[in-house]
């Protein structure tokens, strides 16, 4: 039950104010730019003041905050503020920021009326919104009667996310599966946490209303043909996955019985499902750095990458960046094994770059730092941040 939604910029004006309930004070938003932007340490998207519980995300350098004094479903309101962004995005061409919103109040102001109605979640889906709040004025009669009964069909139906009028000369799906490996190692070389945040985007242009299907090799579904007597020895290699979250779109009968995604698309891309995974993770790099203060004023640095996916693969466009102290003044970097390095005062170290990195290779780079000496600069012992990358 949401009170009110607003759009605040970061100096903590409050310019997309949209009312449900009359329990939230107008107050509200100056309560979140002392609270929230002011204050320099707070990091929860949760914040509670005087019984009014503010909930916020942020897009660019916009806070999108639902305000409410009951005890709400936190979950469900951040899904709903993502909703609220991918909405105007879909509206605005797939960018939005204080600007965009200023010069389409109009149009942004309808959106938060068919969205929610009195704190309640309504309609999100853009193609059915799109049905009847439009950007290029009004609607011919003739065309708003044909509309009104799509809109019946897609707010009362079993489908709110796609027409059954949707026709293509020809049929294409593009399936994209986008995993990202977070590791955390020691300074001896043990992992300390490794995990894999992975989804799966398709692109489906297709007419009518088909029926898609692909299946999934994981042991999710083991447990229980255990319990059962059918477990097969077939699924004991396969991959766990956790956290799994389906589109709407998505037979959950049919996932949970036969593991296989079953679903009839929207028009266009979205995102079919989310995962993670926590056990039995091949890590693609393995990074060893050595740091050595040679002077006051001066420190050695060599770092060494090693892949150990198979020969036959490769990454692209592979950045790895190496910290360095505040004051660093000049850098020397020596590279065997490819790419290129130099300091970028933006990451606050040195940005190496490897446009192709094969498998089973190995490439060192080796820095020469030498360091500012200033009075002005605070005399406080370098923390050694570890060191990062990330690659295609």
């Amino acid at each position: 039950m949401i009170g009110c939604i607003l759009v605040v910029n970061q100096v903590g004006d409050a310019f997309v104010q949209k009312y449900y309930r009359d329990e939230v004070s107008t107050n509200a938003p100056e309560a979140f730019r002392y609270s929230v932007i002011a204050a320099k340490d707070t990091r929860s998207p949760i914040k509670s003041i005087a019984g009014t519980s503010f909930l916020y995300i942020q897009e660019n350098d916009l806070y999108f905050v639902a305000v409410s004094r009951h005890n709400v479903d936190s979950i469900a309101v951040f899904e709903l503020l993502h909703k609220l962004v991918k909405l105007l995005k879909s509206y605005f061409g797939g960018y939005i920021d204080e600007e965009v919103l200023r010069k389409n109040f109009i149009l942004v102001y309808e959106l938060l009326d068919e969205i929610l109605d009195y704190g309640y979640a309504q309609i999100t889906e853009p193609d059915a919104l799109k049905l009847w709040v439009t950007q290029k004025g009004e609607i011919s009669a003739e065309k708003l009667q044909k509309n009104l009964t799509k809109i019946t069909a897609r707010t009362t139906g079993a489908m709110p996310w796609r027409g059954d009028d949707i026709k293509y000369k020809k049929n294409e799906v593009y399936l994209d599966v986008i995993e990202s490996v977070n590791l955390l190692m020691s300074t001896q070389g043990n992992i300390l946490q490794a995990d894999v945040s992975g989804k799966i985007v398709m692109k489906a242009y297709l007419t009518g209303m088909p029926e898609c299907k692909f299946g999934i090799n994981d042991r999710l579904l083991l447990a229980n043909e255990a319990k059962t007597g059918k477990a097969r020895t077939a699924r004991a290699n396969g991959i766990a996955l956790e956290d799994v979250t389906l589109h709407p779109c998505v037979r959950l009968g049919k996932f949970e019985s036969e593991r296989t995604v079953s679903f009839v698309p929207p028009d266009g891309e979205f995102e079919l499902m989310s995962y993670r995974i926590t056990e039995n993770i091949q890590l693609p790099f393995k990074v060893i750095s050595n740091v050595k203060e040679t002077g006051r004023n001066r420190l050695e640095a060599e770092v060494t990458v090693k892949s150990y996916y198979p020969q036959s693969l490769f990454s692209t466009h592979v950045k790895i960046v190496i910290p360095t102290p505040k004051n660093t003044a000049v850098c020397k970097c020596v590279i065997k094994g490819g790419g290129k390095a130099k300091y970028n005062s933006d990451v606050g170290g040195i940005l190496w770059k490897i446009s192709r990195f094969p498998g089973q290779t190995e490439a060192v780079l080796r820095a020469s730092i030498e360091l500012l000496a200033s009075s002005t600069l605070e005399e406080k012992a370098w923390s050694r941040p570890p060191v990062g990358g990330w690659s295609q």
